[in-house]
């Protein structure tokens, strides 16, 4: 029989087109997907989910202006109020455009996305223009707000 084997290769040769029919279209489906759609979509998709890491540094929540009349202001507390994105970024507080730094006159509160600034004690002198300078890498971000003493008139 062995030595019949090439005489056989005709009956082979259809044999292979029956075979073929059954896993036919579940195979052809198989094989779309390996060159076609699947081989070509990951390699685009890493730069999408990158993009979608890269979060935008922004105000969630700007400052908002307080305003208090100097009566009920003085001896009590304003807070400004933030809320950034992403948490990781870093805020410093400014007024009337130089840095403030924290004493028992200004607290500075970060809780995650929560961003205060407590100026404690308010007298006439604190009126003026409070800025939240929002940083992460090389990126920087500002809100500012008023706080404004109305003398009584």
């Amino acid at each position: 029989s062995e030595t019949k084997a090439p005489k056989e290769e005709a009956p082979k040769g259809i044999s292979p087109i029956k075979a073929k029919k059954t896993p036919s279209p579940a195979d052809a489906e198989r094989r779309k997907l390996r060159p076609g759609s699947g081989g070509e979509k990951p390699p685009e998709e890493p730069p999408f989910t990158y993009q979608l890491k890269a979060v935008p540094l922004k105000f969630v929540k700007e400052m908002k202006d307080i305003v208090l009349t100097e009566a009920e202001s003085v001896g009590s507390s304003a807070i400004f109020e933030v809320l950034i994105s992403p948490s990781t970024a870093i805020t410093s507080w400014m007024k009337d455009g130089s840095n403030i730094r924290e004493s028992p006159k200004h607290k500075f509160i970060a809780d995650g996305k929560d961003r205060k600034l407590h100026i404690i004690d308010v007298q006439l002198s604190d009126a003026g223009e409070y800025t939240c300078v929002l940083r992460l890498g090389n990126k920087e971000k500002t809100s500012t707000a008023k706080l404004i003493v109305e003398g009584i008139p």
